[in-house]
């Protein structure tokens, strides 16, 4: 998964990384936050089943992650997205992926998703995922990210003005580099990169790489890979 070795294990904060997980599958859902609670740095908040128990809790809860399936009872996850994220713009959103086409990902990466995972990985690779979430950074494959990037649609919106240094950056993501690949290849430091990251991703209004991506293209301001 794109990054999540460069930045899932660097918090930068002592606050536990706040994850709320959206499946109506309690077995699955109950496990995962076994599992997180069992991290140092990682503790879930809560449990939901339906968007509309969903709703409530990320205004109640305050999560910084939030771990979504698609297939919910009162609806589609990835038609909530917007929503979810209007209600907490800061929030990364994680989506569970079972055997989604590529125009459900596509949805949910205009949308704003932080990153997908499939339902067949390890409860450990979930927990990885959701640490690179809360730092911003993409869990997808880079095979996948090439493949749905340049389906994204174009939009009419305001352009930001990135800098040289910005453009570069932000061309290696949509590559699938990592920060450490792009330092080397920049000869920066990877703190450097990251700064570059925060800056370009501000100026976009995105709180995690894969929606600075999706961002730019949309707006053209990135070809897509391919």
């Amino acid at each position: 998964m794109t990054d999540v070795e460069d930045g899932g294990d660097d918090r930068r904060v002592t606050e536990p990384i706040r994850v709320l997980i959206v499946d109506d599958h309690e077995v699955m859902a109950a496990s995962l936050a076994r599992v997180l609670d069992d991290e140092p740095d990682v503790v879930s908040v809560g449990l939901a089943s339906t968007l509309a128990q969903a709703r409530a809790r990320v205004q109640s809860s305050a999560p910084d992650v939030l771990v979504l399936d698609r297939r919910l009872p009162d609806g589609d996850g990835v038609d909530a997205i917007r929503d979810l994220k209007a209600l907490r713009p800061s929030m990364n959103v994680l989506v569970l992926t079972g055997s989604s086409s590529d125009d459900v990902l596509v949805r949910a990466l205009e949308a704003g998703a932080a990153g997908f995972l499939s339902k067949t990985r390890s409860l450990a690779e979930v927990t990885s995922a959701v640490r690179a979430a809360a730092q911003g950074e993409a869990s997808i494959s880079s095979e996948m990210l090439a493949r749905l990037l340049p389906r994204l649609t174009r939009v009419s919106a305001p352009v930001p003005t990135l800098t040289r240094r910005e453009d570069e950056v932000l061309a290696m993501l949509a590559q699938g580099m990592s920060n450490a690949a792009i330092a080397a290849e920049l000869v920066v430091s990877v703190n450097t990169v990251r700064n570059h990251v925060s800056n370009l991703s501000a100026k976009l209004g995105a709180h995690s790489k894969l929606e600075a991506m999706s961002i730019a293209i949309q707006r053209g301001l990135l070809d897509p890979p391919g």
